[in-house]
Parts: C-alpha cells; structure tokens; sequence
C-alpha cells in the first residue's frame, strides 16, 4: 500500500531516498520499495520515520490530516 504523506514528507524536506534509508538501517533499495508499495511498512520503520519527522503514525498512514504528535 502507497502512504502519500510519507512520500510528501520527504520531499517536502528535500531528502533523497538514500537519506532516509540511512536513517531506517535499510539499503535505498528497500526505501524505494516502501514508499511505492512493494514491500509492506514494518511497525519499528513507521515509528522510526515519525520519530525523525515528528508526526504521528496516524499521520504517516494517512488516517488523520493532524501532524502533531499527542505526547
């Protein structure tokens, strides 16, 4: 499944898919294969990526417009 926010994100921060498949631990490979829905996000990788953008998961996966997080 495509998430558009995660990819918006991204270029909204103008990173490259390299840059946050350093972050991830993962090869730039498997990055890509996330963001356009080839392989399925795995839980510690969403939370990772909300972490590092400081947003929720629910904002990631498109389940609510708000992108703070509640802490």
């Amino acid at each position: 499944m495509v998430y558009p926010n995660i990819r918006a994100l991204r270029e909204d921060s103008d990173l490259r898919q390299r840059e946050l498949a350093e972050v991830l631990h993962v090869s730039q490979n498997t990055y890509s294969q996330y963001e356009n829905g080839v392989i399925e996000w795995t839980a510690p990788h969403l939370v990772k990526l909300a972490d590092y953008y400081h947003v929720s998961v629910d904002y990631l996966l498109g389940r609510t417009r708000k992108k703070e997080v509640n802490r």
